[in-house]
């Protein structure tokens, strides 16, 4: 069934009403060609989720009867932030896609040292808005609650900055010590938690980098004795994280 986001302001409990408005106008009526009495699920960004059904259809507008509310749990109970090292060619569009279907509460563009691409102000919020719309995708094809944030474009100080709000920052690196190590310190992650998740781009991190995260309160971790590509470590942990979180 076809799930949509919405502000909030655009529900109306009382009433037992929702309004769309804006491009999903079009992808409801001339994409999916949807019409009057078909059903759908609709999310306003929290706790709760909307059954509804189509009553009409406007070029402006849709609006929606509420059949039922629910408070699934769909959400991880910590906010997982990966910090992605910006790759080459449409890694990054990926990259998104899998993260968000994963659990990641926020994805963040990082210009590290080894990147190959660099993105000048109007490149950079270009390819922020593609990103955006492929995380919202992600979001409605895997049921999420809301739709996770893809971050401006930072510098590596930048990002060691903004990590520095949260609880835990985790660093994978080549050169870490062992599974048993990394295996106490991913049992620190628990519900109610803010964690960020640094990766490298192609090439990886470079050992400056690495020691200044640590001067910055990361940790250093293992994915184990082989050597991962940028689109696949994050994923890695993302998928050790959410099992981890799942489980509790």
């Amino acid at each position: 069934m076809q799930r949509f986001f919405v502000e909030p302001g655009q529900v109306d409990e009382a009433a037992g009403q929702i309004l769309i408005c804006g491009d999903d106008v079009n992808h409801i009526r001339n994409v999916l060609r949807m019409r009057e009495g078909e059903e759908l699920w609709i999310s306003a960004g929290g706790e709760k989720e909307y059954y509804c059904s189509i009553q009409s259809l406007s070029p402006e507008q849709i609006e929606l009867k509420i059949y039922y509310i629910s408070r699934p749990d769909y959400e991880l109970p910590t906010r997982l932030y990966l910090f992605q090292g910006i790759p080459k060619g449409d890694k990054m569009d990926l990259i998104v896609q899998k993260a968000v279907e994963l659990g990641a509460y926020s994805i963040i563009p990082v210009e590290m040292k080894r990147c190959v691409v660099r993105l000048d102000a109007k490149k950079a919020q270009k390819k922020q808005q593609r990103w955006q719309q492929i995380a919202e995708g992600g979001a409605k094809q895997s049921r999420r609650m809301i739709v996770p944030k893809v971050e401006p474009v930072m510098s590596f100080k930048e990002a060691l900055d903004f990590a520095g709000q949260m609880d835990l920052c985790l660093i994978p690196y080549e050169n870490a010590k062992g599974m048993e190590e990394t295996r106490q310190i991913l049992s620190q992650v628990k519900p109610g938690m803010s964690v960020g998740i640094f990766i490298g781009p192609e090439g990886g991190l470079e050992k400056e980098e690495v020691q200044l995260a640590m001067e910055h309160g990361a940790r250093q971790i293992t994915l184990g004795h082989r050597i991962l590509r940028t689109e696949t470590a994050g994923m890695a942990i993302l998928s050790v994280l959410m099992f981890q979180l799942e489980e509790r």
